[in-house]
């Protein structure tokens, strides 16, 4: 048999750019042209730099059909499934801190140099969901999160020197009224 030339060409680099968007804000367009995507994220807010990127997870819960006379199961069957993106905010401010616990808008008082920004926890059962939308370096990879809510713990810390303060969040994804809980989409023939 000759030797098999192993595939080394679709390597996905670098952290890419996360947005944030409130429930009901319309979606990219999802144009490709020259195997990227070249529409923009029209009324999505960046979220600016993260410690180290984002980790995205999904896990599929299983139980199993067995037989007393077979010592292998005869089927795996879905119980659940849970996805999610974490990661580490290194922007401190109103905004950022007010999507970590799932408020509303800030109030403001003031402007300029006498701006006085308050966020307060929203009353239990009265958080907010958002949409969460990831894009790659290269612009040829996205996802889209179109119900999330943040359940992580949020732990802020104060040290001394370049150990700078972040908020972590883990957003959790529900299902929309489609019934999805994501989004993966490619551009170009390489990713697709």
């Amino acid at each position: 048999m000759p030797a098999a030339v192993v595939p080394k060409n679709a390597l996905s680099l670098g952290a890419g750019y996360l947005y944030w968007a409130a429930i009901g804000v319309s979606e990219p367009g999802w144009t490709v042209t020259g195997s990227v995507f070249t529409d923009a994220w029209t009324g999505w807010s960046l979220l600016g730099i993260t410690r180290e990127g984002h980790e995205l997870t999904y896990e599929i819960n299983t139980d199993t059909i067995e037989a007393a006379e077979y010592l292998d199961p005869l089927m795996y069957v879905t119980t659940g499934r849970n996805g999610g993106m974490s990661f580490d905010m290194m922007q401190v401010h109103a905004q950022n801190f007010r999507r970590a616990i799932n408020a509303g808008t800030p109030s403001t008082t003031g402007s300029g140099t006498t701006l006085r920004t308050t966020v307060r926890p929203p009353a239990a059962g009265a958080e907010l969901r958002c949409q969460l939308g990831w894009e790659s370096q290269a612009n040829d990879e996205r996802l889209i999160a179109m119900q999330c809510f943040q359940s992580g713990t949020i732990s802020v810390q104060r040290r001394k020197g370049a150990d700078n303060a972040s908020i972590p969040v883990e957003y959790r994804f529900e299902i929309d009224a489609n019934g999805d809980p994501f989004r993966y989409e490619t551009a170009g023939t390489l990713r697709g």
